[in-house]
């Protein structure tokens, strides 16, 4: 089972393809791992948006999304485009989409701390969010 590991920053969202099979952890290759919304106040763009990462995920054999929750209040905020990024994802009917808080993340590393620092993974440095929510939800789920 694939597992896309999702951070929304503003108004784009960066990806992480991770699987885990037999107790070892795979990183998918992906063919973009940047996408972003651009005009979002012009709901063919939020459309087109959706159907983009839908077909990514179909073309991946992607089953669950899990998203890194972004507080509604405070200093760190989401901003209303990441709020319809993640509306647009959450409506994506072919895959399951979860969102994980940074305390449910804590907890989960604590019990299962990665087994290799991120720097080891090859994966791009602004990535390491999105890698990091889809290793909990993998580890979490035994999966």
């Amino acid at each position: 089972m694939i597992t896309c590991g999702i951070e929304i920053k503003g108004s784009e969202v960066i990806l992480c393809l991770l699987s885990k099979q037999d107790g070892l952890f795979q990183i998918t290759d992906c063919r973009q791992i940047r996408h972003t919304l651009t005009n979002s106040d012009d709901s063919e763009n939020v459309r087109k948006f959706h159907f983009l990462l839908k077909k990514l995920f179909e073309d991946y054999k992607v089953e669950r999304v899990v998203i890194r929750e972004r507080p509604t209040k405070g200093k760190f905020a989401g901003g209303a485009v990441g709020f319809k990024i993640e509306s647009a994802i959450q409506l994506i009917d072919t895959v399951q989409v979860d969102l994980f808080n940074t305390t449910r993340i804590k907890e989960v590393l604590k019990n299962n701390p990665m087994p290799i620092p991120f720097k080891a993974t090859g994966l791009r440095a602004f990535q390491e969010n999105a890698f990091t929510v889809a290793y909990v939800a993998l580890s979490e789920s035994n999966g």
